[in-house]
């Protein structure tokens, strides 16, 4: 996380959205090292903290917390949450909708599910620059793309199919500074486009899909600022429940 320290303290904002309650149980998907989680716990709510990755997972138990290594699309728990969290990793979970079926499965009718991920535009110079390269390469960078930016129409149709409610949901442009270089959140952010390459491969790309964003996220104080562009919503579980959510 040495390169993306900026994405859990840039959650500060969704956090208040949720506002925890003494006594809640909270979880927390896509927790990642359970920093927000953290906060969450702090609050005086209960939180489970989920994420596939086994390292971050790691890492947020050593913070004390309560970590399971969970797949996003393969929630399985029943009617147990007062609250779902999620910060700037829903559009890593695609398909979506059985990210949303599950995450409607997980909460107690009436409970609110507040989140904020990459949305429609989000890191467009960087994902044109990706495809371009590919492209050269005779690749689709389609096939290679885990991310999904969804807008606000889609995402209204995903949470109401899923048995939300919707209060909010809307896009915030949020050109981000990165710390240092580019080519080391290439590394981390962008890494499955460039599984289908050999090692010289790869450096050739970075530096290409470097030259390309420079021009329009390169400040002329040498600063680094990536065009992302933020999707935050709060939905509420419909009172009633849905139990086919998700199917």
């Amino acid at each position: 996380m040495k390169n993306a320290g900026f994405v859990p303290r840039l959650g500060a904002d969704v956090l208040k959205l949720l506002n925890p309650q003494p006594g809640e149980r909270v979880l927390d998907l896509g927790a990642g090292e359970g920093f927000l989680g953290e906060q969450i716990r702090d609050a005086g709510a209960h939180v489970v903290c989920v994420d596939a990755s086994v390292e971050q997972i790691t890492a947020a138990k050593a913070r004390g917390l309560d970590g399971r290594v969970v797949d996003g699309r393969e929630l399985e728990f029943e009617a147990e949450f007062d609250a779902v969290f999620s910060n700037a990793a829903l559009h890593w979970m695609a398909p979506l909708d059985s990210v949303f079926g599950g995450v409607a499965r997980a909460l107690k009718p009436g409970g609110r599910f507040v989140a904020e991920m990459g949305g429609a535009g989000n890191v467009k110079a960087v994902q044109t620059a990706l495809y371009d390269a590919l492209k050269r390469r005779d690749l689709d960078g389609a096939a290679f793309d885990p991310w999904t930016f969804p807008g606000v129409d889609q995402i209204n149709e995903l949470l109401a199919g899923a048995g939300f409610g919707v209060e909010s949901a809307a896009l915030i442009d949020r050109p981000t500074e990165i710390p240092g270089d580019i080519e080391p959140w290439l590394d981390i952010m962008a890494a499955p486009f460039f599984t289908a390459l050999s090692v010289e491969q790869r450096a050739a790309m970075v530096n290409e899909v470097r030259e390309q964003c420079a021009p329009i996220l390169l400040g002329q104080d040498g600063i680094w600022r990536v065009d992302y562009v933020r999707m935050r919503f709060v939905a509420v579980k419909d009172v009633a429940g849905k139990d086919e959510a998700g199917a």
